[in-house]
């Protein structure tokens, strides 16, 4: 805590000035987590449903679309993760924080409405409607990209 206003205040910051980045880096890391915990919930109801057939189900092996789409939506998010919370916050501090945070917020909330797109399924055609969130995705990094190469320029 001491250490950290230490730094803001040499820096000729306010600590708040964060908030809008910071909040957007906590809802990203809270639906992330979300999606962790709705792998487990997918992956439980679907051992039920083997286990009440019968069958063995194979966690990692499993052709199940609905696993496939659990998994993929969480590691996607994973795959994103970094590229996006670097250019977050170096758009933050170089470029401007409202702008940041408001894309930051588009990027966020594009994510969290994967699962809803899949529609708790997917197999080897991917709907396009997932596309909405791929490319709202990529130009997000793109006008964080162009805003921090113009501010460097």
């Amino acid at each position: 805590g001491e250490e950290m206003n230490a730094i803001v205040h040499q820096m000729g910051l306010q600590a708040n000035a964060f908030a809008g980045p910071a909040w957007v880096t906590l809802v990203y890391f809270g639906i992330y987590y979300g999606f962790i915990l709705h792998i487990l919930r997918v992956r439980t109801g679907l051992h039920q449903a083997y286990q009440q057939r019968g069958e063995k189900f194979d966690r990692y092996f499993s052709p199940d679309r609905k696993m496939l789409a659990a998994d993929r939506t969480q590691l996607n998010m994973l795959e994103q993760m970094p590229v996006f919370l670097t250019l977050l916050w170096l758009h933050a501090f170089l470029v401007d924080m409202t702008e940041a945070t408001i894309l930051g917020a588009i990027y966020t909330g594009s994510r969290a409405l994967y699962p809803v797109i899949l529609r708790g399924h997917m197999g080897r055609d991917v709907p396009k409607r997932i596309l909405v969130i791929t490319f709202t995705g990529y130009f997000v990094i793109l006008a964080f990209s162009i805003r921090i190469i113009q501010q460097l320029l």
